[in-house]
């Protein structure tokens, strides 16, 4: 893989140490600041509508200026939002710290189209490799994010996580740096007559792909976000509750070093399935004796399950369009996909609260099964429409 990838794999990485960061501390933030307990998920949430509300307008500052400019913008979304996170703990505000979530969120929605852009520097025949290699950027995120919060939790004394937060503004800040250095195509050419937005959204392609992320994403975030509350209820601490979300994030994101190999051996279809065999696996281990073990384990399944899901989604999305109605689509994939994001961090913490464990676990199996059998239907399809060909 060429420099740039490379440098795209560094800036993925740095955007998702922030968002697994993100995952290990605002549900125990949330749930001491708040005198709801059943909000303690909603700064979490608050972050995934930043997240949907950047999918369109990234759309247009990509197509306008560049991604350049849409990648600078992000990653100075993503320091204001450290700095108000840091503001709301430091003067123990609920409130405030909820606001810093939508800048948050702004970034890390930016942060997504790296994977993008690494299939826009390959060479066609390596995308989803190039793809897949910069989302395993969450490795180095993985082991960066969860030791960071345990290290620095405490380094502003008795104000817990206002250290984390400190150190965490370094991120975008290192981010924009390297964006400087990336070669990355220019904003592509204003088309006259561009195809209608519900006709790329029609496409079956684009339908299979958007469905199969979403699905994916959601049953991710659903458990996930719910994960250290379970564990604080079942008597783990932050430290323990951290290395569960470390195993999590090393299982969605280390795969990516194959999983564009995997693709192109047994196709994009046969991976996405395999992945939403992988979350209902999870699923069913979640329901096991409530050990430390138990819980890593299910949370590993769940991360593989997501790098097949969302990685084959985003594989299939680029063999929906072409180069000029690319941003379009993938603006239109990611408002979708994180919308549904952003619904299951709101009920995530209230489904927690109100029905308890098995019920979120219970909960993601309809959606996988009908993803999965969308997926084998678009597959059979495109098999008798290549025999015709």
């Amino acid at each position: 893989m060429n420099r740039n990838v490379w440098l795209l794999f560094t800036c993925q990485a740095l955007v998702n140490a922030a968002g697994i960061s993100q995952v290990a501390m605002s549900a125990l933030i949330g749930y001491s600041l708040s005198p709801d307990k059943t909000l303690a998920t909603v700064p979490y949430a608050l972050q995934m509508l930043g997240t949907m509300a950047a999918s369109i307008p990234a759309g247009i500052i990509f197509a306008r200026l560049g991604r350049r400019v849409g990648f600078m913008v992000g990653a100075t979304a993503m320091l204001l939002g450290t700095l108000t996170y840091f503001v709301g703990v430091w003067r123990g505000d609920f409130l405030l710290y909820c606001l810093g979530s939508l800048p948050m969120g702004v970034g890390f929605g930016i942060g997504q189209h790296y994977r993008f852009a690494a299939s826009e520097v390959a060479r066609p025949q390596a995308r989803a490799r190039a793809i897949a290699l910069v989302m395993a950027g969450g490795v180095v995120s993985a082991i960066l994010g969860p030791e960071l919060v345990k290290h620095t939790k405490e380094l502003a004394g008795p104000v817990l996580f206002l250290g984390t937060y400190a150190c965490l503004a370094l991120l975008p800040l290192v981010s924009l740096v390297l964006i400087a250095f990336i070669e990355l195509p220019p904003a592509p050419p204003r088309v006259a007559s561009p195809t209608p937005l519900r006709v790329l959204m029609g496409r079956p392609a684009f339908v299979t792909a958007v469905i199969a992320g979403l699905v994916g994403y959601g049953t991710m975030n659903l458990i996930m976000a719910a994960t250290p509350l379970q564990m604080m209820l079942c008597g783990f601490g932050v430290d323990q509750s951290t290395d569960v979300i470390r195993a999590h994030a090393i299982a969605m994101f280390a795969p990516g070093f194959v999983t564009g190999r995997l693709i192109q051996r047994f196709g994009v279809h046969r991976v996405i399935v395999t992945g939403g065999l992988l979350c209902l696996g999870c699923a069913a281990f979640s329901l096991a004796e409530p050990t430390q073990v138990h819980f890593m384990l299910a949370l590993a399944l769940l991360g593989l399950g997501w790098n097949f899901m969302f990685v084959g989604a985003t594989a299939l999305l680029a063999t929906a369009h072409d180069a000029g109605e690319r941003v379009r689509a993938q603006a239109a994939n990611d408002f979708i996909v994180f919308t549904t994001v952003t619904i299951t961090a709101f009920t995530s913490g209230a489904l927690q609260n109100h029905s308890g464990w098995v019920v979120v676990n219970a909960s993601v199996v309809p959606p996988v099964l009908v993803a999965m059998g969308l997926v084998l239907w678009h597959r059979a399809t495109h098999a008798r429409r290549a025999a015709l060909a």
